[in-house]
C-alpha cells in the first residue's frame, strides 16, 4: 500500500463531481477524481442542462462546445403531447432549436445569456472528462474505488483500490458527487429521509431508424404518449436514438412489463428497432440528512435524489458545485477560514429540500393518467383531448422552461450574505428580475454586447452603477484581509450605488459608500456573523 498526497478528492465522474474539479482546477487548486467504473452507463439519464448550468459552464469556458452537441443545430426542441406517436396531437410546447439559440434568435428577451439546452448526458459527460483532463492540477481516474475514508483533524486519508492494488491518498478534503448509492455517503453514516417511492419506470433505450423516420413527419424533441401507460419518448441524437420512459404507480412490478411492448403502445404500432439497454428503476424524493461531516462532502445525487421531471437532479447538483467549488478554493489559498465551509449545508441543503417537493408536487400534477375517452372518435373523444389539452396548459410550461430553478434559487438566509430578506418557497417559474441579496445576479446585456455576467472576476466583484462613489475603502479592505476582489463599473444597471458579488454570481451586499467595507468582507469570507442590515 502506498501513501500519496491530493489536495481534494473528488469520489464520482458524473456531472457533478467533474463540474466541481474543473471549477477547484481552474481556482488553482490540485484535485484528483476517481470513479469505480471504467465505462458511462449505457442507458441515458438526464436529457436537459438548465440555463443556470449552462452559465455556470459559460463561466468554466465550455458552454460552447456544449452547446453543440447531442441533437442536430436545426433540430426543434419542441414537446408534443399525442393519444400515441402514430396518433393525434393534443397539445405542444414549441421551443428554439441549438441553432437559433447559437444565433442569438430573440436574445434581446432572454434572461439569461445561456438558454438551456437539450443535451443526453451521454453526449455531456464525454465533454466534461476530456475538458477536465486538459487542466493542469486535475486528475481524472477510471477504475479506482473508494475502500475506506479515515478522518482525522488535519486531513481525510481515502484508501483507494485500482486495478487489484490500494494505495492511500491524504486529503484536506473529500467530496462525494458518486450517486445515489454513494459509498462516501455510506461510509459517513448519512441517511436519506423523504418519500421512498413516487413512481415506478422502465426505461428503455433503442436505435430505430424506422422511429426516427415516423418522428420526422413533426419532428420534436420528446413525445408525451397515452397509450396503456403515460410515456415519453426523447429523441437522443435526432436521428437513429430513442429513449422510452414509461410511468407506473410506486406499488406496481415491473419486472413483468415488456420493454417490446411498451414501445408498441407509445408509438401506436411496431417498428423495428434495437434494443440498446433497459433499467428499471424508482422515482423518489430524498434529500440526505447532513451535507457534511468534518472534512467530507456530499454533492449531486449522493446528497438529494428525486424524480426526474425535468432533468433538475443533475442540474441541482452542478448548482452545488458551484456552491462549494469557490469555498473550498477561497480556504485553500488562505483568504477565508475553515468555518466558511459550515455555510455550503446551511445553503444548498435547503435548497435541495425545497426543489425535491416542488418537484414531487410537479411530477404528481404532470404524470396523472388520462382518460381513456381521448382514443375515442367522435364528440365524446374530442372533448377527453380537450380537457386533457386544457390541463396540459397548466402543468406542462414552468416544467419546459423552469426558470425559478434556474434563477429563483437563492442564499438570502445565508450567513455569507448582508441583507436578505424572507423569501417565499421556489417555484419552478418565479424569480425576481431585479438584483436582491442571495440571489444570482440578474441577466442584461451591456451595451457592447457582452452579458453582466461576463465582466465579473472570478471571485468577489464590486459592482459600482455610480461613479461617483468612492470604493477606495473597498480596495484597501480587501487587500488588508487578502480577499481577492476586482471593481466592475456598470453605469445605472442596478438600484444601489455598490454591489457585492460572490465568485458564484450571487449578490452578496447591497448597498452605498456609508457600508462598512472591512465587516463585510469579513462576514461573506465566513469570519464573522451576518448582522448589518
Amino acid at each position: 500500500m502506498n501513501d500519496t498526497d491530493s489536495g481534494i478528492l473528488i469520489v464520482g465522474a458524473g456531472p457533478t463531481g467533474l463540474t466541481l474539479a474543473i471549477d477547484l482546477a481552474r481556482r488553482g487548486v490540485a484535485c484528483t477524481v476517481i470513479e469505480a467504473t471504467t465505462e458511462r452507463p449505457v442507458n441515458p439519464r438526464c436529457n436537459t442542462t438548465s440555463a443556470r448550468s449552462m452559465e455556470i459552464f459559460r463561466r468554466l469556458g465550455v458552454a460552447d462546445e456544449i452547446r453543440r452537441a447531442g441533437l442536430p443545430e436545426d433540430f426543434p426542441t419542441s414537446i408534443q403531447y399525442r393519444t400515441t406517436l402514430r396518433g393525434e396531437e393534443l397539445f405542444r410546447l414549441d421551443q428554439p432549436s441549438s441553432g437559433e439559440i447559437l444565433a442569438g434568435k430573440g436574445r434581446e428577451g432572454w434572461s439569461t445569456p445561456e438558454p438551456q439546452h437539450r443535451i443526453s448526458q451521454i453526449y455531456l459527460e464525454p465533454i466534461l472528462e476530456r475538458y477536465a483532463q486538459g487542466i493542469p492540477g486535475l486528475e481524472v481516474e477510471r477504475g479506482s474505488r473508494l475502500v475506506e475514508l479515515r478522518q482525522f483533524e488535519d486531513r481525510v486519508e481515502s484508501v483507494v483500490e485500482s486495478e487489484g492494488a490500494t494505495r492511500v491518498l491524504r486529503c484536506d478534503y473529500v467530496v462525494g458527487c458518486d450517486g445515489a448509492h454513494s459509498d462516501v455517503r455510506r461510509q459517513l453514516g448519512i441517511r436519506y429521509q423523504g418519500v421512498e417511492a413516487l413512481q415506478n419506470f422502465v426505461s428503455t433505450f433503442v436505435r430505430s431508424p424506422d422511429l426516427g423516420r415516423l418522428a420526422a413527419r413533426d419532428r420534436a424533441w420528446t413525445y408525451w404518449t397515452y397509450g396503456r401507460r403515460l410515456a415519453s419518448l426523447i429523441a437522443i441524437d435526432g436521428a437513429d436514438l430513442w429513449l422510452n420512459h414509461v410511468a407506473f404507480p410506486p406499488d406496481h412490478d415491473t419486472e413483468g412489463e415488456d420493454p417490446e411492448q411498451l414501445l408498441r403502445e407509445a408509438v401506436g404500432g411496431p417498428v423495428e428497432h434495437e434494443v440498446l439497454g433497459t433499467v428499471r428503476w424508482t422515482g423518489r424524493q430524498l434529500v440526505a440528512q447532513r451535507y457534511r461531516e468534518g472534512r467530507v462532502f456530499l454533492s449531486g445525487d449522493a446528497a438529494h435524489i428525486w424524480i426526474p421531471v425535468g432533468g433538475f437532479g443533475m442540474n441541482t447538483g452542478i448548482q452545488d458545485a458551484a456552491t462549494l467549488g469557490w469555498m473550498l478554493a477561497a480556504v485553500h489559498h488562505g483568504w477565508a477560514p475553515p468555518e466558511l465551509l459550515d455555510a455550503y449545508e446551511l445553503e444548498r441543503k435547503p435548497i435541495g429540500e425545497q426543489f425535491a417537493s416542488a418537484v414531487a408536487s410537479a411530477a404528481r400534477a404532470s404524470l396523472v393518467a388520462a382518460s381513456p375517452d381521448i382514443h375515442l372518435s367522435g364528440a365524446e373523444g374530442e372533448r377527453a383531448r380537450a380537457a386533457l389539452a386544457a390541463r396540459l396548459a397548466v402543468t406542462e410550461p414552468h416544467r419546459y422552461s423552469p426558470d425559478g430553478f434556474s434563477f429563483g434559487y437563492h442564499y438570502a438566509g445565508s450567513p455569507l450574505v448582508v441583507g436578505g430578506e424572507a423569501q417565499e418557497a421556489i417555484s419552478m417559474g418565479g424569480y425576481p428580475d431585479r438584483a436582491q441579496v442571495g440571489f444570482r445576479l440578474p441577466h442584461a446585456w451591456l451595451d457592447d454586447g457582452r452579458p453582466v455576467l461576463d465582466v465579473l472576476g472570478p471571485d468577489f466583484t464590486l459592482l459600482r452603477t455610480d461613479e461617483t462613489t468612492d470604493v477606495q475603502l473597498w480596495v484597501d479592505a480587501a487587500q488588508e484581509l487578502g480577499v481577492p476582489l476586482v471593481v466592475v463599473d456598470l453605469p445605472g444597471s442596478h438600484p444601489t450605488p455598490l454591489l457585492l458579488v460572490r465568485p458564484d454570481q450571487h449578490v452578496a451586499w447591497m448597498g452605498d459608500a456609508a457600508g462598512r467595507p472591512v465587516e463585510l468582507l469579513r462576514t461573506v469570507t465566513g469570519r464573522a456573523a451576518a448582522h448589518q442590515r
